[in-house]
């Protein structure tokens, strides 16, 4: 088998993402037969013993492709031993091929809930998840009172963070009555708050939690309701988690349309067409209670 880069090889085992792979071997927790591997490493995946933290990794197994509606107070990452769950005590045992290892494309804020994916395929999400790709995510935003004018005008302008200016793919737009009409069956809202629609082309850390912060407007309740063409509805109501099908996982790995075409992926800082048509996410698979397995 031919020799390939390192990093390559761990996002193909479902380690990580190559820019995450890159990083875990910076950080020395890479091992080569032995020895500590650098960036940029040639190595052949079918005769190298590869470690990571002490762990040999296997060949790339079959990809896992899931979709989790993820509720709040569940945290999204693999482990943390201050979470009472993480999301991978929502994935059914059926779900979950044995020797599997899972991670979120992405994350959302414990607080936050809505569309999460989870993998072992780094190239895919990798795909899923860098800018270029155009791969939009959108959020609805529930604030305890509508915004004034003033406030929207700064959120479509955007917010100056310490990363930078912080925008929104699109226009920030109030949400419509069917919206939140379906919101409601799918979460059961709490009365009273106003909700709106803002979408992210690339994410920093508690961007939008951040931005609404800082015209004064505190978010109460935030859900991711798409990822793509992939949309929230009331086939995977929260806490359940299903398969992507094979259409599903070769439109997100695909990217947008622009960026299929060969172009540079969509800006996210600037504001343009509309959302991509609605592309449910269909039947869902029921877990049974979170099991304190360990991960």
């Amino acid at each position: 088998m031919p020799a390939e880069r390192l990093q390559k090889v761990l996002a193909a085992a479902g380690v990580a993402s190559r820019r995450a792979s890159e990083t875990l071997i910076a950080a020395g927790r890479v091992t080569v037969d032995g020895r500590p591997a650098r960036v940029g490493d040639q190595v052949d995946p079918a005769t190298a013993l590869i470690e990571v933290d002490g762990r040999p990794i296997g060949a790339a197994a079959n990809p896992v492709h899931l979709a989790l509606n993820k509720p709040a107070g569940v945290t999204s990452t693999v482990r943390d031993r201050h979470a009472e769950w993480t999301v991978l005590d929502l994935v059914p045992t059926a779900l979950l091929p044995d020797g599997v290892r899972l991670y979120p494309v992405g994350r959302l804020d414990q607080d936050s809930e809505g569309l999460l994916l989870l993998t072992n395929d780094g190239e895919w999400a990798e795909r899923v998840l860098h800018p270029r790709f155009g791969v939009e995510r959108e959020y609805a935003v529930g604030v305890r009172e509508p915004l004034a004018e003033e406030q929207v005008t700064e959120l479509i302008r955007g917010i100056r963070l310490d990363e930078g200016l912080a925008r929104l793919a699109h226009p920030l737009r109030r949400s419509t009555g069917a919206e939140t009409k379906r919101l409601e069956v799918l979460l059961e809202p709490a009365p009273g708050l106003t909700w709106y629609r803002a979408v992210l082309g690339q994410g920093w850390k508690r961007q939008l939690r951040r931005m609404f912060g800082a015209v004064g407007a505190p978010i109460e309740r935030l859900v991711r309701v798409r990822i793509g063409h992939l949309r929230l509805d009331d086939s995977l109501p929260t806490g359940r988690a299903r398969r992507l099908r094979a259409d599903e996982i070769r439109r997100l790995g695909a990217g947008s349309l622009r960026a299929r075409g060969g172009g540079a992926a969509r800006n996210p800082d600037s504001a343009g067409t509309a959302p991509p048509s609605e592309h449910r996410t269909g039947s869902a698979t029921r877990p049974p209670q979170p099991s304190r397995r360990r991960h």
